[in-house]
């Protein structure tokens, strides 16, 4: 069973880069920036991989902290990413700092940042994925 009712679409109408992305109730637009040949009139790709990354952590943390009804005030996740070349290797690697606000003890900031690490999108990103065509 496929995890959303409907597709998500995506449509580049003949703008250099720029596409629209039709969510269901909600519109996006994505685009390259201008260093790259596009007009920057949303976020390129990598940036959507990594704000789902971050959107996914903050509410994986939030989650776990409300069921423990811990007094965590507010997340705060910072994300980067870069391509390593490591001799004839490749690889990506992505930066993440999560900020944790709160009345919280040493070890309600420790579990909370390794659940920062469960999160689906996480999981998703370190397992093994096919796409299908």
């Amino acid at each position: 069973m496929r995890k959303y009712a409907r597709d998500i679409e995506v449509i580049n109408d003949g703008g250099i880069y720029a596409t629209t992305i039709n969510l269901g109730n909600h519109i996006l637009t994505g685009d390259e920036p201008e260093k790259a040949g596009g007009k920057d009139h949303g976020p390129a790709s990598h940036q959507f991989l990594l704000t789902s990354l971050g959107n996914c952590i903050a509410i994986t943390v939030r989650m776990y902290a409300n069921r423990k009804q811990w007094d965590l005030k507010k997340i705060t996740v910072h994300l980067n990413m870069e391509n390593v070349r490591e001799g004839t290797d490749e690889k990506n690697v992505i930066y993440k700092k999560v900020f944790l606000e709160g009345d919280l003890t040493d070890e309600q900031r420790e579990r909370l940042l390794f659940i920062s690490g469960k999160c689906p999108i996480h999981k998703l990103l370190t397992g093994k994925i096919e796409i299908h065509s």
